[in-house]
């Protein structure tokens, strides 16, 4: 279903993100991308949907290199397409209903997105959108006066109501505290089941991906070095490919933005 064919991503400072990366990422898989701070897991998720372009090579979508894409095909490539971010990058002065809402605007024209007239049929995608992630009774609340956890859960919503093939989702629980991470995962695994939504997700933490993906795939230096099955990802495995445990550089991730609040 998404294709990598020797993609490369050099930024215009020289730093290489991506070195001549192969993969192929089936329908229905649910992967998790793992690797130190640096190592291009955020460059190469977001090659899936062309936020980067890439520097060499190509990524396919069903067939379809999105790398070429340009226009009304690149608009449409986009919308199968749904992204989770580790801010949430929610409109926190509107209702959760609108946030969900938001999800449909690449099925409508501009000016009708302006006026925010959103057929029938798009608010029983987004109520449905709620009820799967147990937020159906927060419609109409400001999403300021929901928690972090909650506000990532409308994140997941929006994502969902444009009835994407793929799921993207780039250090979605990095903020969220352990009992919100597990909600939050528990939500996207329950997605992929579900619906047979292929996840592509980011993380810091090997126990969490061991916990929840099909597949891992290891990255170093812009490099796939591992790629297999969770019972192939254990930690001695991981130590010999890092020289260090990917734990230890979650738990510094975490450290570091407690401080950060302890700072706001």
């Amino acid at each position: 279903m998404i294709t990598f064919k020797q993609v490369s991503k050099q930024y215009k400072n020289g730093t290489k993100a991506l070195n001549n990366v192969d993969l192929t990422i089936e329908q229905g898989e649910f992967v998790v991308i793992v690797g130190l701070s640096g190592a291009g897991k955020s460059t190469l998720l977001r090659t899936i949907n062309r936020l980067h372009d890439v520097t060499e090579g190509t990524v396919e979508i069903d067939g379809v290199a999105i790398t070429e894409a340009r226009g009304k095909k690149l608009y449409t490539l986009r919308r199968d397409v749904g992204m989770i971010f580790q801010q949430f990058n929610i409109v926190k002065r509107s209702s959760v209903l609108k946030n969900v809402l938001a999800g449909r605007v690449g099925y409508h024209s501009t000016l009708r997105m302006i006026l925010g007239l959103f057929p029938k049929e798009d608010k029983g995608i987004a109520f449905e959108a709620l009820r799967r992630v147990n937020l159906l009774d927060k419609a109409y609340v400001r999403a300021d006066q929901l928690s972090g956890g909650q506000q990532q859960r409308v994140s997941i919503a929006r994502a969902l109501a444009q009835e994407p093939k793929i799921f993207l989702a780039d250090e979605p629980v990095a903020s969220l505290d352990p009992l919100t991470t597990k909600q939050v995962m528990d939500d996207l695994q329950r997605i992929n089941r579900d619906l047979g939504i292929t996840m592509v997700v980011n993380l810091h933490s090997m126990e969490i991906a061991r916990r929840y993906a099909t597949r891992i795939i290891g990255l170093k230096a812009g490099e796939v070095v591992f790629d297999g099955p969770i019972e192939e990802a254990t930690p001695k495995r991981f130590m010999g490919i890092y020289g260090e445990s990917l734990e230890d550089e979650d738990q510094k991730q975490n450290s570091d933005h407690e401080q950060k609040e302890a700072v706001q």
